[in-house]
């Protein structure tokens, strides 16, 4: 069963490892610059450097839909720079998962494949696909929701080492992000993770960059560009994350219960 995955970011990556692991066939798609944040753990950076290994699982760049077999039939998850999607006409997708993360559909259709799941807030179950999963941390993170939407976005992130909004860095002007620190290091609360015109982006807590915009990454002011991770747990960088796995097995079993 082949699956198509919009996105390839870190909560997107969490999905493609679940599903990859149960044994499906797994392609995906992403802007031809990527804007992770999570570069660690975002099988998107196969765009940039052409392969990348996240938990073992390795995912190649395909330049076309031809390509994109080819790796498949290698046993890899094949990376193609397409935003709009355009490949699954060629691909025949089973089931299309909109990973994209908008908090808006960006052009999903409930005919786009036999199976359609829009992953968070911008999707409704029965009118642009047919589940739509949780990715509001909490008691419903990861259900699926066969009838109506996921939670409305609050713009507030999940707690995590009793740290929400405080753990993320927005850019602090419009112009080109230059980093200053790499993903992994141990930050205090002042530190300068990276500047736009020679604005700093300072680090507000102590902990672990988990995440961070790379560098020459066009941004507009407030912008998210980078995660500290209070919890100061350095191979956290290297891993999907609790919430990328659970929305995963929302996925999964979406898959399994609509394709019967």
């Amino acid at each position: 069963m082949r699956i198509l995955i919009r996105g390839a970011g870190d909560i997107a990556t969490g999905i493609a490892l679940r599903l990859y692991r149960a044994r499906f066939q797994v392609v995906m798609t992403d802007l031809s610059r990527p804007t992770a944040i999570r570069r660690t753990v975002c099988f998107s950076q196969a765009i940039v450097h052409g392969e990348t290994t996240v938990e073992g699982v390795r995912a190649v760049f395909a330049e076309d839909c031809a390509a994109a077999e080819q790796i498949m039939a290698q046993g890899d998850i094949p990376v193609l720079a397409d935003p709009q999607c355009d490949c699954r006409k060629a691909l025949c997708p089973n089931a299309l998962v909109d990973a994209i993360l908008a908090k808006r559909n960006l052009g999903t259709a409930l005919t786009d494949a036999p199976v359609v799941i829009g992953i968070g807030p911008g999707f409704t179950a029965g009118e642009d696909c047919h589940a739509v999963v949780e990715t509001m941390r909490g008691h419903t993170l990861g259900r699926v929701i066969y009838e109506g939407s996921a939670l409305p976005n609050t713009n507030i992130p999940g707690l995590i080492g009793g740290y929400a909004g405080e753990r993320v860095l927005r850019a602090p002007d419009d112009g080109i992000f230059h980093a200053e620190l790499e993903i992994g290091a141990q930050v205090k609360a002042g530190d300068v993770a990276g500047t736009v015109n020679g604005n700093p982006m300072c680090c507000t807590i102590d902990g672990v960059l988990r995440g961070l915009l790379a560098d020459g990454t066009p941004v507009h002011k407030g912008m998210k560009s980078g995660d500290v991770d209070p919890r100061c747990k350095v191979e956290y960088c290297y891993s999907a994350s609790d919430k990328a796995l659970a929305v995963g097995g929302g996925v999964l079993e979406a898959i399994l219960h609509l394709a019967r």
